[in-house]
């Protein structure tokens, strides 16, 4: 191996550091923003692509494991087992520690009924993943677990297994894409070095691309966008996996390309800007048209413009500045937490925010009355969320992730007592 293919294994992509902290920040706002109704008029310009975020982030996710994971002779560099036992330890205490915060929000926000929708919060309620358009009623659309219900998606998150439900959503509904992520990871070891001798990476890049746009031709021609057509289009491992195989081509182009002595310049950079503004502004527009725009847009059609994302996020060089590093690495950390948590927190910033900007004195006498006379969220306080949600899961993840991961290692992995390296905490 020459010495740059030696430089291009060991980059650090601090631009893709940045680039998971804006996506889990985007998926946030896509998931909350839309709740004020004082800017119904023009959020949803904002928030209508979210799941543009999550598809970047299943992309990046190929890559940077590709990236980490495969030696110079593009074998995985450790056994399969250690990979999954990693990669299991740092998804499983997010999942978990989101799941039990889900479930005790829903059942005090239930509780305490500081809204009069909070009264039918409840962790038995179901979401589902239709757009509506079978002319139901939202009345039809509510539905809450029965026992029999209840243990087995209890079993299904337990398990992170729950992005297999194509029916509804449980409990945290943003958790499923961490379940994917597992199913993305149970392959990787397998599919990643058989990818990494392709010689026509673009070919297969341009034929990932195809395969993942047929299964929501299939359900566009086929079907009224119901259930659970929806549920296998939205999160199912299979049929999300394309996304996952295009990080990891991604990586094996962008390696030869380096190592070949590449950069792109600044009018390069500057065509691939514009192609992923020119793709996100068409998106929007074509949502307008109907909700087959949609599912071509989820799946598959909006791919090229992550791929290229990504690739501009690689050409961030690296800084000088320890403490503009050191802050690149604590934010990307935080993006899967920001990705489960945001949910329940935001519920509950809300709950409190309506306590506070109602009549707060009224606590000191009676809680009962101090609810009753709670106000509403205002779009003021947002910015104030956003930070404080931010933080949260900043800590989170370094004081409760990182020490149960490292508890689960040892455990599981007894013989590896080597701290984790930098690219490790990259592929996190």
């Amino acid at each position: 191996m020459d010495k740059t293919q030696q430089t291009a294994q060991k980059e650090r992509f601090i631009g893709l550091e940045w680039l998971r902290f804006a996506l889990g920040l985007y998926i946030v706002i896509f998931h909350t923003l839309h709740t004020y109704p004082s800017i119904s008029d023009w959020s949803h310009y904002v928030t209508d692509i979210g799941f543009f975020s999550t598809s970047t982030f299943f992309v990046l996710s190929g890559f940077l494991l590709t990236h980490v994971y495969l030696d110079e002779r593009r074998q995985l560099r450790e056994p399969a087992r250690s990979f999954w036992i990693k990669r299991f330890s740092n998804l499983y205490p997010i999942h978990i520690g989101s799941l039990v915060l889900a479930i005790s929000m829903s059942a005090l926000i239930g509780y305490l009924a500081i809204t009069p929708e909070d009264a039918d919060m409840s962790w038995r309620f179901v979401l589902y993943d239709v757009n509506n358009d079978l002319g139901e009623t939202p009345d039809v659309l509510k539905h809450f677990m029965g026992n029999g219900e209840l243990a087995l998606n209890l079993v299904l998150n337990v398990g992170l297994l729950h992005a297999w439900n194509p029916y509804y959503l449980t409990f945290n509904p943003p958790s499923w894409s961490i379940s994917a992520l597992m199913g993305f990871y149970l392959v990787f070891p397998w599919l990643a070095p058989r990818l990494f001798r392709l010689r026509r990476v673009g070919r297969a890049l341009v034929l990932t691309n195809l395969l993942y746009l047929i299964p929501p031709l299939i359900v566009i021609a086929m079907t009224d966008f119901g259930m659970p057509e929806t549920g296998i289009l939205h999160r199912n491992p299979l049929i999300r996996l394309p996304e996952f195989v295009a990080g990891i081509l991604l990586c094996v182009w962008y390696t030869r390309y380096r190592a070949a002595g590449g950069w792109l310049s600044g009018g390069q950079r500057l065509m691939l800007t514009f192609f992923v503004a020119i793709c996100v502004l068409l998106a929007v527009w074509l949502l307008g048209h109907g909700h087959a725009w949609y599912y071509m847009l989820h799946n598959g059609l909006l791919l090229p413009a992550q791929l290229a994302l990504i690739l501009l996020a690689t050409q961030w060089r690296t800084p000088e500045s320890r403490r503009v590093r050191r802050l690149a690495s604590r934010l990307g950390g935080a993006s899967l937490p920001m990705f489960a948590l945001h949910v329940p927190l935001f519920v509950i910033f809300t709950r409190i925010e309506r306590v506070i900007v109602g009549d707060p004195a009224l606590c000191t006498s009676g809680f009962r009355a101090c609810f009753d006379a709670a106000g509403d969220s205002s779009v003021l306080f947002y910015p104030l969320y956003l930070l404080l949600m931010v933080l949260f899961c900043v800590m989170f993840q370094e004081q409760f992730v990182l020490r149960v991961r490292n508890a689960m290692q040892r455990w599981l992995l007894p013989k590896v007592g080597s701290p984790p390296s930098h690219t490790e905490k990259v592929a996190r």
